[in-house]
């Protein structure tokens, strides 16, 4: 082995397999440097750390690096329902940081423009997200996840009195700003099928849905609506979820079943698609959730229906 392929080897290892093409004449070290989701200041560290390592090596009085990037196109997981009420946006908040433990590299969008609630979920109230080139750069909620809620964007509390075309660019803004090194947004969708789903389907084309529905008849009907809204624009569905399937008293541990229990699990035989699992009716998931610590980051038993959802959603994801 050359001089010059024990160089290369020692700066493809510090730069994680970033740095090729690596040549060294007449004194110069040239490489080309990957820095495909890395932000400004990440590029500039790795970039300082090759050059130095490459200083050290006899021959090299100069070194010369290119830099370059892929745009990477972000796969976009929409989780909606037909009705509010459901447990959506926990259901969103929780599916995000179990896929984050699972190594997948998260993002997630609070996209219900009028009744954000993903910051106090995630631990991100108050905070401001910058912008630069006119893109927003996303604020970090629980776990280190990057998120962005209009919520982060007006006071708490102050209502948004926007008609549609207004909440979509809204949402637009939303999706397309600065994630990084995130493979996969999860979007989580205002209840109902109007203006604001309507856009998102349409513009952003999700990669596929989750639907989120209680056991009851009333919820379930309501469900198969937002299944139709995203079959009508051929966005596919990776399946659906019944949440508040089963009380679990906190002083003897019976479960019962105030709402029913199977009805989301028959509705998505029946739709042909798949049932993704279910999520009881706990107060201790409700107080984690009020305190921003969602259950999902965990290694209580709380935390298994989102991590079992949140394996076969990958699991979605890599057959594709």
């Amino acid at each position: 082995m050359t001089d010059n392929d024990m160089l290369s080897d020692r700066l493809r290892t510090l730069s994680s397999g970033r740095a090729g093409a690596v040549r060294l004449r007449d004194g110069v070290l040239s490489l080309v440097l990957d820095v495909t989701g890395l932000g400004e200041t990440e590029r500039s560290a790795l970039t300082e750390r090759i050059e130095a390592e490459a200083l050290k090596s006899p021959g090299v009085a100069q070194v010369r690096i290119a830099q370059s990037s892929e745009k990477q196109e972000l796969v976009l997981i929409a989780v909606a329902s037909g009705k509010g009420g459901v447990g959506k946006s926990t259901l969103a908040a929780n599916l995000a940081v179990a896929l984050s433990r699972l190594g997948v590299r998260i993002g997630l969008v609070d996209a219900d423009i009028y009744g954000p609630s993903q910051p106090r979920l995630m631990a991100s109230e108050g905070q401001k997200p910058q912008a630069e080139d006119k893109q927003l750069i996303p604020v970090r909620g629980t776990a280190g996840i990057p998120m962005l809620s209009m919520g982060h964007l007006v006071e708490p509390g102050r209502a948004i009195a926007w008609r549609g075309p207004m909440a979509g660019n809204a949402l637009g803004q939303l999706i397309d700003a600065k994630w990084g090194d995130a493979q996969v947004l999860i979007v989580d969708l205002p209840p109902g099928t109007g203006d604001v789903q309507l856009s998102m389907v349409q513009k952003h084309k999700p990669t596929g849905g989750v639907i989120v529905s209680t056991p009851q008849d009333l919820a379930l009907i309501d469900a198969t609506r937002a299944v139709n809204l995203f079959e009508q624009v051929g966005v596919p569905m990776i399946g659906l979820v019944e949440n508040m399937a089963g009380y679990v008293c906190p002083h003897c541990g019976e479960i019962s079943d105030p709402f029913g229990i199977g009805g989301a699990e028959a509705a998505a035989k029946a739709m042909n698609m798949p049932f993704l699992g279910r999520i009881p009716l706990s107060i201790g998931i409700r107080s984690a959730s009020d305190a921003g610590t969602p259950p999902a980051a965990s290694d209580g038993p709380e935390a298994e229906p989102f991590l079992a959802i949140a394996r076969r959603v990958k699991e979605w994801l890599d057959a594709r």
